[in-house]
């Protein structure tokens, strides 16, 4: 295991050629049931740490409702044709999903940047906002969206201006604002990663 584990790090080969070789093995080889064993060993322990750490079971229950909240909004959102994806083909299959997908990271992005003028606005009159009421806020809501309304698109108006400090932190009556406008700063200098989208597989 050990000399297969280091010919994948030294890029020698890759785990899907692993993967296919021991698939294609019977039960009575020796790597095979090397790995078996050390898969028993690692499920083992997981177990016991999400059986006796409270913290391991709230960690992943808020990962499953985030990606339970996903999968509703996107079945919500492919109200047509009860559902069902009426084809055999497979291209037009993954092309049905993706632009489902899309649709919902669409509407994730709309309900965001509403929340966060809102938030602005709350911000601009001096009321308090608390970090804790903004991380329960969810990106999934459906109550404002009317799926068989009319729509227009103005695709030449530009968005209106969105100060993302919002979503850094939020300043409370009695915090220095300049503590804070510091520790904005520094994550600004940060280099900037790729942007990620909510995506969770069907």
């Amino acid at each position: 295991m050990l000399r297969v584990a280091l010919s994948i790090k030294a890029g020698r080969i890759t785990p899907s050629a692993i993967l296919r070789r021991l698939s294609s093995y019977n039960r009575h080889n020796r790597l095979y049931q090397a790995f078996r064993e050390l898969g028993r060993a690692l499920r083992t322990e997981f177990l016991l740490r999400y059986m006796a750490e409270p913290a391991v079971r709230a960690l992943i229950q808020a990962a499953t409702n985030k990606s339970e909240s996903f999968n509703r909004l996107v079945h919500w959102l492919a109200f047509g044709g009860d559902q069902i994806i009426a084809t055999n083909d497979r291209s037009a299959q993954r092309k049905i999903i993706k632009y489902n997908h899309l649709v919902a990271n669409c509407t994730i992005f709309y309900n965001v940047v509403v929340m966060s003028h809102m938030l602005q606005e709350m911000q601009a009159e001096g009321q308090p906002i608390d970090p804790d009421a903004i991380a329960a806020l969810s990106p999934y809501i459906t109550e404002h969206i009317d799926r068989f309304g009319r729509y227009s698109l103005e695709m030449d108006q530009p968005p209106p201006p969105l100060d993302e400090s919002i979503f850094n932190t939020a300043w409370l009556p009695g915090m220095d604002r300049e503590a804070v406008a510091g520790e904005r700063s520094q994550r600004t200098e940060r280099p900037a990663g790729p942007v990620q989208l909510p995506f969770d597989g069907w």
